[in-house]
């Protein structure tokens, strides 16, 4: 289908140069396997697997004839007071798959809300605690924790918040990002100690008014920035000696990229609350979901009167969409038969040899991966530092590949589905792109 300019006015497009974009559409047809397909009719490569999300390849027959399934047999269900059966299945599978102690899901829309969800749910366990005074939270710069107000003020990209002033009671430790570990492969050696941050600001507010340091155990959208070995731990020692919670942001990293089923069990560091969404249905439906330590669980339990009240008055119209559950019942199972998480154990390697075959280009300043995902910083274009990414991206485009660019960086995450020669195929192509700009 081909729309007109006028037809593409109406639509305010998220996270999108609009006025370019209107000018020059991309628009996606179809998907099948580990491929786009235009309306100009062009294969295209998913560089990103979506955006982070479709790791098992688009249109999975198990999904789609699951998703089918359960909107011709119940489309929606009332999630205050009532409930499915979808949903309670999904929890439990949830909590198999993830490390032991994280007991309990609230389910949520999307990543923006989980975080959201996540960081209410912090501050009313203190108050659940006797605690009410533990409110300010800790993120970290660069950090990427979506969009809402909550977000951006423990989020760290100062292009996000520029825009939207004041929200939150938050702090950022410094980024993970050091000048000698560049081109690292993997965990980075140097940095554990940049942790030791959160002490000063214990040392400045003290810990009886921090409710939680959030995380992502690896940032994605900043570029992929894994973690220097030992700084997780690190974080999780200061934040048990202060009593505060430590939240990972597993939005990204939940469910196979890392080549675990979550970061906390690639990394070997639980967190109290732990946010996951995008892989949880494959990308088919918007699905996100919190999960929680029994005992902060518990502690609203105990705390919440009469046995008939709400204990958490917190939750969305599509909290555990029963149509969302089945997707993703249908996306675990995949996930889990298909073995794919060994699969990406299998391709990491492949990505990162390819990836850093990269290194010495002249507009390659660093480069960054862990498990199926890897970051390219670029060389700034004088007074246009987004530019060359931007340049990168379309050149990729046009050689069918689609890969992510944000900030000064363009980010792979391919499916995990892929094959060898395909992920040395896009990083050839970000090579050829690489050569045909100035």
């Amino acid at each position: 289908m081909t729309l007109t300019r006028s037809e593409l006015e109406a639509h305010w497009m998220p996270f999108t140069g609009n006025r370019q974009f209107k000018q020059q559409p991309r628009l996606m047809e179809r998907a099948d396997g580990a491929y786009y397909y235009d309306t100009e009719g062009r294969q295209i490569f998913d560089g990103l697997s979506g955006l982070w999300t479709c790791g098992a390849g688009h249109n999975r027959p198990e999904i789609v004839e699951a998703v089918s399934r359960q909107v011709a047999t119940l489309d929606y269900s009332p999630g205050f007071q009532f409930g499915h059966a979808q949903s309670f299945l999904l929890a439990n599978k949830l909590v198999d798959l993830t490390p032991d102690g994280l007991d309990h899901v609230f389910f949520t829309d999307s990543g923006s809300e989980t975080v959201e969800t996540a960081l209410k749910i912090a501050r009313a366990y203190w108050r659940t605690r006797g605690m009410p005074g533990k409110t300010r939270f800790i993120g970290r710069q660069k950090g990427y924790h979506g969009v809402n107000y909550g977000g951006i003020g423990v989020g760290g990209i100062g292009f996000n918040r520029k825009l939207f002033g004041q929200s939150i009671e938050a702090d950022h430790i410094a980024h993970t990002v050091l000048e000698e570990n560049r081109y690292s492969r993997g965990m980075p050696e140097l940095g554990a100690h940049l942790a030791d941050e959160v002490e000063d600001l214990v040392a400045l507010h003290d810990a009886s008014n921090i409710a939680a340091v959030i995380v992502e155990p690896l940032s994605g959208t900043a570029g992929v920035l894994p973690p220097p070995q030992g700084y997780l731990n690190r974080l999780r020692e200061i934040c048990d000696r202060h009593q505060i919670l430590l939240i990972f942001d597993e939005v990204i990293t939940g469910l196979g990229r890392m080549g675990s089923l979550t970061g906390a069990e690639e990394f070997g560091v639980t967190p109290d609350l732990l946010g996951l969404a995008k892989q949880i249905t494959n990308g088919a439906i918007p699905l996100g979901a919190v999960m929680v330590r029994g005992e902060i669980y518990q502690s609203f339990m105990d705390n919440g009167g009469p046995d008939y009240m709400v204990e958490f008055p917190h939750g969305y119209t599509y909290s555990a969409h029963p149509v969302a559950c089945a997707a993703g019942l249908a996306a675990l199972d995949v996930l889990v038969n298909d073995e794919l998480v060994a699969r990406v154990r299998k391709l990491a390697p492949v990505l990162e040899d390819a990836v850093h075959g990269l290194r010495g280009h002249p507009l390659v300043a660093d480069i960054r991966n862990y498990g199926l995902a890897a970051g390219l910083s670029i060389v700034h274009k004088a007074g246009e530092p987004m530019k060359r990414p931007f340049e990168l991206g379309l050149r990729c485009l046009s050689k069918g590949f689609y890969v992510r660019w944000g900030g000064d960086t363009v980010q792979l995450a391919p499916p995990f589905i892929a094959s060898e020669q395909q992920v040395r195929d896009l990083v050839a192509a970000l090579g050829e792109s690489l050569d045909e700009i100035d």
